[in-house]
């Protein structure tokens, strides 16, 4: 990778090992969300895939076809998911921000994050721990787009 790439390049001209080390590992974009027109509604439901103790995807290749809400960032679609969490690398190098402190790219690990709660592995619960039924009571957030 080259040095400094989050500062030195736009998003379109990473290369794929650059754009995947971007991703902090929050996995607050495997938190399952409902998005309408008008708001979102975030649960501490995780999606399927999702290894929540390390917060990472069991099986990333394939997430895809496995999981039809999963979604793709690429440069060409980031400014559309705007329910991304304000700390998401991508969204804030889209809008020409600064990594923060904490960021596994500064820090050389994920353990401040982890110590700051921005990763999900202490609050997320798998999906199939949650009846449909009982979804409203795992609402974390709520926002208007």
């Amino acid at each position: 990778m080259r040095e400094n790439f989050w500062e030195r390049y736009s998003l379109g001209e990473l290369n794929a090992k650059e754009w995947e080390a971007l991703c902090d590992g929050c996995a607050q974009c495997c938190l399952i969300r409902e998005v309408d027109q008008n708001e979102v509604t975030v649960y501490n439901v995780a999606c399927e895939l999702l290894d929540i103790e390390s917060s990472r995807c069991r099986d990333y290749k394939n997430r895809l076809k496995t999981v039809p809400h999963c979604h793709q960032l690429t440069p060409a679609n980031i400014a559309k998911y705007d329910w991304l969490p304000d700390t998401c690398a991508y969204r804030r190098i889209h809008r020409g921000e600064a990594l923060p402190a904490w960021h596994p790219l500064l820090a050389g690990t994920r353990q401040r994050m982890r110590k700051k709660g921005i990763t999900v592995c202490l609050t997320a619960v798998p999906v199939n721990e949650v009846p449909r039924r009982k979804m409203h009571q795992h609402i974390i957030e709520t926002w208007s787009i």
